[in-house]
């Protein structure tokens, strides 16, 4: 046995040394190479890749749990200031005012969070009006369906003896207070906070857009399922979940159709537009059913 047989037992030498011979490689180099590729190299960039695999899913989670973290601690936030303030004079059936200071709140607390992440990690949330010749296309369709939905759903409800029944007088103070919470505040603070900031890190975190199917990505999913959860009442300690299924399932739907067009668009701005849209439609027709 030569001393590269000493060296490389597992190695077909006769093989090896063929093919140099017909190549007119140096032999030893070869060998060396095939050693570092097939008994330790290869292996170890493998374990190497398989440890930086895990490690991405560990941040994937760990950046998951606080986002969920996150939105729990904001809802808290946004109800400690809200009920800081009376609403008396403004709102005495307490029909929009402290949902509109709740979500001020909560969108204030979300621009300082995104400030800074975009101070230290240099992305880009996009807050500009990103390709507009789509924003506005799918702007418009949403409408004109959404337009149509809205109407069958309460014609349906209506038929059923099912129409919403709202803690408050339908009087012109309460209709215009809810009506204007919807239009200025609902889209833009939950968009921002549902949809930029979640899908933004979980990228960051990946480093890639994760696509599933039909151009939804793993990130949209997993910030719908946030938003999702944001409609129901849960907490840790004790541990307890409520949940209306029609609320949890149109909140999914309409996250992942948010988020789809902010990463399709490159813009925060036109889902805004199709979550205050929705929302006006969504309440205003069951005013003008119940008022009919």
């Amino acid at each position: 046995m030569n001393c590269y047989e000493n060296r490389y037992p597992i190695i077909k030498y006769d093989q090896v040394r063929e093919y140099c011979l017909n190549e007119e490689m140096n032999e030893e180099y070869m060998r060396s190479l095939i050693y570092r590729d097939f008994c330790g190299g290869g292996w170890l960039m493998n374990m190497e890749r398989t440890q930086a695999c895990w490690k991405k899913v560990l941040s994937y989670i760990a950046v998951v749990l606080l986002l969920l973290l996150y939105q729990k601690v904001s809802g808290k936030a946004g109800r400690y200031v809200a009920d800081m303030f009376s609403y008396g004079k403004l709102d005495p059936d307490n029909a929009y005012a402290w949902g509109s200071v709740r979500h001020i709140t909560q969108l204030l607390l979300a621009l300082a969070v995104i400030l800074v992440i975009s101070k230290l990690l240099k992305v880009n949330f996009y807050f500009s009006l990103g390709d507009r010749k789509k924003g506005i296309r799918f702007v418009v369709i949403y409408t004109v369906i959404f337009i149509g939905v809205t109407l069958v759903v309460h014609t349906i409800m209506m038929l059923n003896n099912s129409l919403p029944v709202y803690d408050y007088p339908l009087n012109k103070r309460n209709v215009l207070g809810t009506l204007g919470f919807q239009l200025f505040l609902s889209g833009p603070a939950e968009e921002v906070i549902y949809r930029a900031l979640p899908i933004t890190l979980l990228v960051y975190v990946s480093g890639k857009n994760i696509k599933i199917k039909w151009g939804i990505t793993l990130e949209t999913i997993i910030a719908s399922s946030l938003f999702a959860f944001a409609h129901m009442k849960w907490s840790f300690i004790p541990f307890n979940v409520e949940m209306n299924y029609p609320s949890f399932f149109y909140a999914f739907a309409q996250g992942i159709i948010s988020g789809k067009l902010y990463q399709d668009s490159r813009s925060v701005i036109y889902p805004m537009f199709i979550h205050s849209i929705s929302n006006v439609l969504m309440v205003g027709t069951g005013y003008l059913f119940l008022l009919m």
